[in-house]
């Protein structure tokens, strides 16, 4: 049986908050994904807390493409919840690790 390959675009990425703030930083972007839930070409936005480092979240995202992944900033409500997120990051945030997505469970 041969294998298809479908490539999406994914970005993997870790935002730090301010100390005592990792969990305030999470619900937020939580609310973001909850919004993305209908975005254009959104797969995945699944958010994680470091089990090491409190105020450590990771945000892993697989989109059909760089653009949908673009243009969800235009999706109504995400840039507000972008404004109350940046004030509580220690420092900016790090460019995420983007990636091409070969495939896997759960990808159509």
């Amino acid at each position: 049986m041969q294998n298809s390959v479908i490539t999406k675009y994914g970005l993997h990425g870790k935002l730090t908050a301010q100390s005592g703030k990792g969990d305030e930083l999470a619900e937020i972007l939580l609310q973001a994904a909850d919004l993305l839930k209908s975005a254009k070409g959104c797969h995945l936005y699944v958010i994680s807390k470091d089990q090491q480092t409190a105020e450590n979240v990771w945000v892993y995202e697989v989109w059909d493409s760089k653009e949908d992944h673009d243009n969800s900033l235009q999706v109504a409500g995400v840039r507000e919840l972008i404004g109350k997120a940046m004030p509580i990051l220690a420092g900016q945030p790090e460019k995420g690790m983007e990636f091409t997505v070969l495939g896997g469970t759960g990808l159509n």
